[in-house]
């Protein structure tokens, strides 16, 4: 759904999720409740797609829908990968 910017006179610009053409001209303040006059603003494009736009999609889902944790955390001091590298050209390399 579209999102519908408003100036109050009295107040600062407030945005409102309406949907599509059903945006009054005028609509209340939500803090004073003034009536102010819907602006005509730049749309938000965006490129769905972009890793920015995942990173930002996914920091405002956290703030109201976080993860659920399903099991404990690890140990301190233990670590998930082996030790030692399997790699053949890792042995080559000076020990300290």
């Amino acid at each position: 759904m579209p999102i519908y910017e408003y100036r109050c006179p009295r107040c600062d610009v407030f945005e409102l999720t309406r949907g599509m053409g059903s945006a009054p001209a005028e609509e209340d303040c939500p803090t004073c409740g003034q009536r102010a006059r819907r602006r005509i603003s730049a749309p938000r494009l965006a490129r769905t797609g972009t890793a920015a736009f995942r990173l930002i999609d996914a920091a405002e889902r956290s703030a109201s829908e976080p993860r659920v944790v399903s099991g404990t955390p690890p140990a301190p001091g233990r670590s998930a990968r082996p030790a030692y590298s399997t790699n053949p050209l890792h042995q080559k390399l000076p020990r300290p």
